[in-house]
């Protein structure tokens, strides 16, 4: 509840008038039953219609103003409940932010998809509805038994013992079925990933036909979630007949009792049907309180998923460090190894140097351990061992916008979100004039598809760039991080979608960068790296060759067999 309560705090006053206002309509609801006593006692007795009108009046003056603070206080609190999510909502999405790749690899994007929509939703309807019934309920429930007192005090023993047996039920039910509502969230965290999952790769699952395997799998996770959903809701259905059985049982009792003192003359005919009308607004009660400690159930599970993920502090630190010396070294690895969670070694023991100006290559086969080496240039992981230095300073004593500032990465998958071509492009520098757009897009070779759209920069772009095909994307992507201008640029096998024409056209723009930008270039293919500065050849993790493209040819076998592979495929698709 750490996490929510200073959220809450901020509305105080709506979360204080919600229950006020609840209140003043329990009350009213509470005078209902002496009125119709009245009714019976006084009005129908004496067959006095003038004064069977005046409390019928009073009746629907009661019901007008329990409707309106049955409204005042609904407003009140979904004010207090939707502003409360929101902000939370927004925290727990600025706190993922924060988050290492590390951290949220071991977390899982499903899981935080869970935690950012169902889970907050459950505790926004969980202090909604506290809000509205946490004090109306109990207020009903002993006012009753109150009022019960004051017409009888032997009947109203039948409330003592009816009121504590209701407890015991509904506090029982809700012990069992909270361990229950969490088992079924994180089944749901295994259906959200199985269905994302299929619905990213949907294509990859049709090209090999897949659909029936798929479909198997989907339904084991969504069948364990149908199971344990449905154990728990068997538990609390038992909920409602358990708390009607002891209720009906108690209206029996003050009809039997509250008959004999009618005949005996103790007990006016009218006080016995507001006895009734009570224990019914009781049965109402610790119906809706029972739906309440339900649902609260379910929403502290969701807080608690909630708060596990806003606990988690982030493991990469950040220093102060915002130039670097003055050095020509670029980018520096002493003997760097790196492994994901504590498994296999993704890098063994690498050291290279990347001077200022220098366009490199990184090439080698899949699951070599390219994208993994410069994802420790832009520090996406640390090191597992030795040391990563950018300009002169280790890069964890980098201060994180300068580090960003200084490097800019084109992933190998390309992402754009929705909106346009320009708001894409002012990812790499909000501040960038449409000169320098075009610019970064002539450079990328992606200023002619963008001219022909209607639109221009203004062009609308979907979400992932559906609208786009494989290569404009990529080049879009490229452009974006051109227009931020960094003193390193990494592509990522960006340049994987390209025909060779534009590939060729993309590393001569490449060329006339300015001279202090290093530029590293990882591909599969040889013909986009072989006019580099320097090349590293990768293999299992080990960097088993350094030099130019002439010399690796010469020097080393899984660079020279990585070429004859490529010209050999080139020449067969010929």
């Amino acid at each position: 509840m750490k996490h929510l309560l200073p959220y809450l705090k901020k509305y105080k006053a709506e979360s204080i008038l919600a229950p006020l206002f609840k209140m003043l309509e329990a009350a009213f609801d509470l005078i209902v039953p002496l009125v119709v006593a009245d009714i019976i006692n006084v009005g129908i007795a004496k067959a006095d219609k003038t004064y069977i009108f005046g409390r019928v009046g009073l009746l629907l003056l009661m019901a007008l103003l329990g409707l309106a603070c049955s409204f005042t206080a609904q407003y009140f609190a979904a004010r207090a409940a939707i502003g409360t999510s929101t902000a939370l909502r927004h925290k727990l999405f600025s706190h993922i932010g924060t988050l290492s790749f590390a951290d949220l690899d071991k977390i899982g994007n499903s899981t935080l998809v869970t935690r950012m929509t169902a889970d907050i939703n459950q505790v926004q309807n969980g202090i909604n509805m506290f809000l509205r019934l946490f004090l109306r309920s109990p207020f009903i429930v002993f006012g009753a038994m109150i009022m019960a007192f004051s017409i009888s005090r032997d009947i109203a023993i039948v409330f003592a013992v009816v009121i504590p047996i209701l407890f015991l039920i509904v506090f029982g039910v809700m012990r069992i079925t909270n361990p229950m509502y969490k088992d079924s969230q994180k089944k749901l965290d295994a259906v959200t990933s199985s269905t994302r999952e299929n619905l990213s790769g949907v294509r990859v699952v049709r090209a090999f036909g897949r659909e029936r395997a798929e479909n198997e799998i989907f339904g084991r996770v969504n069948g364990a979630l149908a199971r344990a959903q449905i154990n728990a809701g068997r538990i609390a259905a038992l909920m409602n007949p358990m708390t009607y059985v002891v209720l009906n049982v108690g209206i029996i009792a003050i009809l039997w009792f509250g008959g004999k003192k009618v005949d005996g003359g103790a007990l006016l005919s009218g006080d016995v049907i507001a006895l009734v009308n009570y224990i019914s607004q009781i049965l109402v009660e610790i119906v809706k309180l029972a739906n309440l400690v339900v649902l609260l159930g379910k929403a502290i599970v969701s807080m608690g998923r909630v708060g596990d993920v806003l606990s988690i502090e982030p493991s990469m630190k950040y220093g102060s460090v915002k130039e670097g010396k003055e050095t020509d070294e670029a980018v520096r690895f002493d003997g760097v190894s790196l492994n994901y969670s504590g498994g296999d070694e993704s890098l063994s023991d690498i050291n290279l140097v990347i001077k200022k100006g220098e366009t490199v290559g990184i090439i080698g086969s899949t699951g070599s351990g390219k994208s993994s080496l410069v994802g420790l240039v832009a520090r996406f992981y640390d090191a597992t061992k030795g040391e990563v230095t950018l300009f002169g300073e280790p890069i964890k004593s980098w201060e994180k916008t300068a580090l960003r500032s200084k490097v800019a990465v084109v992933m190998q998958r390309a992402q754009l979100f929705a909106g346009t071509i320009r708001s894409n492009l002012l990812f790499g520098n909000s501040g960038a004039s449409d000169e320098e757009l075009w610019a970064a897009l002539e450079a990328a070779q992606a200023a002619d598809f963008v001219r022909q759209k209607e639109n221009g920069l203004d062009s609308e772009v979907e979400q992932g760039g559906r609208n786009l095909s494989g290569g404009q994307k990529q080049r879009l992507t490229i452009a974006t991080a051109l227009v931020a201008r960094p003193e390193i640029l990494i592509l990522d096998d960006s340049s994987s979608a390209l025909d060779y024409a534009t590939d060729a056209a993309l590393r001569r723009e490449l060329k006339e960068l300015p001279d202090d930008m290093s530029v590293i270039i990882v591909s599969q293919r040889t013909s986009s790296i072989m006019h580099a500065d320097k090349i590293f050849v990768l293999d299992d993790g080990d960097l088993v060759g350094t030099g130019t493209h002439e010399e690796l040819l010469q020097s080393c076998d899984v660079y020279r067999e990585i070429h004859e592979s490529v010209t050999r495929g080139a020449g067969e698709a010929k």
